[in-house]
């Protein structure tokens, strides 16, 4: 065998030698490391932006708009002015009810003071008059009986009598009716109240032309100009009352058993990214939104509301539930099966399953799991501090392969694309 012949079986053993090496060298894969690190539990929703309160602000009559007196974004204070209603036609009806009772006042006045007077003059008249026909009826009586008048005189006499009688019990009835608990009186006094009632009702009518703010609010929405004829039951402002500035979200009923009054909570806005907002929850909903499955959650802010909060304005929340200052980390990408995608759940026990890099290779360990957030859970039975295990989704129990520590800058995503976000978590004090 000559020396070409040498030389090409050494390469030709080179090749299947690096071949055979490369076959035998076990792959490298996405792995952490674990350790203690601070974890937080927490629930992130979207909520709005709203006053304790709101008030849609419309006309009780069917008249013209004088005046606007507010833009929106104003703030009013209570009682002040919104909007003024044309009121011609309604102050000449108040004046009309305020000319029938100073009318029916001075009726009753006279009742009063002259009326009486001259029904005590009429009764004193009619009762001298009645003493006068007694008086002549007696004589004429006698002279009848002497012969020295007919008869038919006597008829006078007596006929006299008794229109003289009817007379004073007339002027008696009349001072009667002009005593304070008379009829007529009493009917004077019925009109007088009767007018002033009017007088009342055209007064609140005129009130009602006049629009004003029931409480200190902010101006939300203005519908109404000028020369528009507004009717009964149309919004014309929105108001929002001046109060404490909530926020409220509507949160899938599943994090129920998450969430408590009195949870700290932070508030950002997508167009103040840079000024955070402390909250806390305040109250649950007592019940939930059947359409939605989401009960109402509503949140009160630490600090006085800032001035670039807008009713309405969304803001993206992230509630704290829970909290453990040192706690053995696990991503949730090492999590095997349907436990592993993030906000999965574990078996009801809290069991799970990942693959522990041990001599080379992958084994498969069960462990218990605690507190869990969106991209960690907290481990805490079945492995301990300083464990290698394995991300990658795609390996085997058994296999051998070689750790890649995915906290590392830029590691190379796994095949389900979570071994990057994991490793990244245990980086940032995971949990949120």
């Amino acid at each position: 065998m000559n020396a070409r012949h040498v030389g090409l079986l050494a390469v030709v053993a080179l090749l299947l030698g690096a071949g055979a090496w490369l076959a035998w060298r076990a792959p490298q894969v996405n792995a952490v490391t674990l350790q203690a690190a601070p974890l937080v539990q927490s629930i992130q929703f979207s909520a709005r932006v709203a006053t304790l309160s709101r008030v849609e602000v419309g006309s009780t009559l069917t008249a013209r708009v004088a005046q606007v007196l507010v833009r929106e974004g104003d703030t009013v204070r209570a009682g002040a002015a919104l909007v003024q209603l044309e009121a011609d036609e309604l102050q000449a009806t108040l004046a009309q009810q305020q000319a029938s009772l100073a009318q029916a006042q001075a009726r009753l006045k006279g009742l009063r003071s002259s009326g009486r007077s001259q029904s005590q003059a009429a009764l004193a008249q009619a009762q001298a008059n009645a003493r006068a026909a007694q008086s002549d009826l007696t004589r004429t009586r006698q002279l009848v009986a002497q012969g020295f008048l007919s008869p038919a005189r006597l008829d006078d006499a007596e006929r006299a009598l008794a229109v003289a009688q009817a007379a004073q019990n007339a002027a008696s009835a009349q001072l009667s009716a002009n005593a304070e608990d008379g009829a007529d009186l009493v009917q004077a006094q019925a009109q007088v109240a009767l007018a002033q009632a009017a007088v009342q009702a055209a007064q609140a009518r005129m009130a009602q032309t006049t629009l004003r703010a029931p409480a200190d609010a902010r101006v939300l929405a203005r519908q109404v100009e000028p020369g528009q004829i507004v009717q009964p039951g149309r919004t014309l402002l929105a108001l929002a009352l001046i109060g404490p500035t909530q926020l409220k979200a509507q949160v899938d009923e599943r994090y129920l058993a998450q969430l408590q009054t009195g949870q700290t909570a932070t508030g950002v806005a997508d167009a103040f990214a840079n000024q955070p907002l402390a909250a806390k929850v305040l109250t649950l909903a007592p019940a939930i939104d059947p359409q939605r499955g989401a009960v109402e959650v509503t949140l009160a802010l630490e600090q006085p509301a800032p001035a670039f909060l807008r009713e309405d304005m969304t803001l993206s929340v992230e509630v704290q539930t829970a909290r453990r200052d040192k706690a053995l980390a696990l991503p949730l990408a090492a999590l095997r099966g349907q436990a592993s995608a993030a906000g999965g759940d574990a078996a009801s026990d809290g069991a799970a399953e990942v693959l522990v890099w041990v001599d080379g290779r992958a084994q498969s360990r069960r462990v218990r799991l605690g507190l869990r957030s969106l991209q960690a859970a907290e481990v805490l039975e079945g492995l301990r501090v300083g464990d290698t295990v394995v991300l990658d989704s795609r390996v085997q129990p058994g296999q051998r392969v070689r750790p890649r520590d995915a906290t590392s800058a830029e590691p190379p995503v796994a095949a389900d694309g979570q071994a990057g976000a994991a490793g990244a978590a245990l980086g940032n004090a995971m949990g949120r």
